[in-house]
């Protein structure tokens, strides 16, 4: 697994670990509302996924962009859809998420190579 992917994947599990372990009832359901938001349904794990890639791009989230780039790697996405959900994200969101799908396309190319 590429550095980056890496240290993005030990900061969030160690962080996640120290917020959720406070047993603030608020963030704790908050927490389980966004994993379960993300669950098989009506639509597929991997549309929701791509949603969800779009969503934060628009959002410019970059965490939340290099964590549904891996969920989507997971998923099965291909680079040519990957490029249409860029595509998407861009349109709805300006100029301004240029950067961000700069920095996308570089974790997305870290994690093809792995």
């Amino acid at each position: 697994m590429g550095n980056a992917i890496q240290e993005f994947n030990d900061y969030r599990a160690r962080m996640n670990e120290v917020i959720l372990g406070k047993q603030n009832k608020v963030i704790n359901r908050l927490f389980n509302l966004d994993t379960n938001a993300y669950a098989e349904g009506a639509l597929s794990t991997k549309t929701k996924e791509m949603l969800g890639l779009v969503a934060s791009m628009v959002l410019r989230c970059d965490d939340c962009i290099k964590y549904h780039l891996e969920k989507s790697y997971e998923q099965g996405v291909t680079t040519e859809e990957m490029y249409e959900i860029f595509a998407v994200a861009n349109i709805v969101g300006g100029t301004i998420v240029i950067p961000h799908t700069r920095r996308a396309a570089e974790f997305w190319e870290e994690l093809q190579a792995q």
